[in-house]
């Protein structure tokens, strides 16, 4: 079966979000999805994390999109945000019947395992035909990111500060291929 999907695992600070972000600069087709960011840390490791659209140039920080706060060992988790908000941004994704996109997810981990319409849609967008390119937390097993990981149309490829060049080169070669797809779809 064809591994339509790219998933980039890693460790936090890596270049996971560095990775993805270059990749979709070479997509010659709109990107839907999401991405989340989170706040600076404060000296007790305390961020707050927010969900946006990978076209949203100016990200604002509200809470309409704020889907949790985390300091290291307690996090709260707004669940409504990733049942509302993310869904709505991934069915953008496979509902876009105008053209060909690709869905971007960054970054796929602990906060959403318990968003059972979110974790739903977001494992349909990896059944359908639009290309996946997302990221995964690597130390994580729930039930929903090892689905993710063994979807049989998913290639997880782990990333390492040592290996993220020659990695992104790699990727580059596939989003390139990704391309001549859409241009001889058209």
């Amino acid at each position: 079966m064809d591994k339509r999907h790219i998933v980039i695992s890693g460790q936090r600070g890596v270049g996971k979000s560095t990775l993805i972000e270059k990749l979709l600069r070479e997509i010659e087709v709109p990107v839907r999805g999401f991405f989340t960011r989170s706040t600076p840390r404060n000296e007790e490791g305390f961020h707050s994390i927010y969900i946006f659209r990978p076209t949203d140039r100016e990200r604002k920080m509200s809470r309409a999109n704020h889907i949790g706060d985390c300091d290291g060992r307690n996090r709260t988790i707004n669940l409504d945000v990733f049942e509302t908000v993310g869904v709505e941004f991934l069915r953008e994704g496979f509902h876009d019947t105008t053209t060909s996109s690709v869905i971007a997810m960054d970054e796929l981990g602990f906060m959403e395992t318990e968003a059972r319409t979110f974790c739903e849609t977001a494992l349909s967008c990896f059944d359908g035909d639009r290309h996946v390119l997302a990221t995964i937390k690597a130390y994580l097993s729930t039930e929903f990111l090892d689905a993710v990981r063994s979807h049989p149309k998913t290639e997880v490829f782990d990333i390492t500060v040592e290996n993220r060049d020659e990695l992104y080169e790699r990727l580059r070669t596939r989003i390139l291929r990704w391309n001549e797809e859409f241009r001889s779809a058209r």
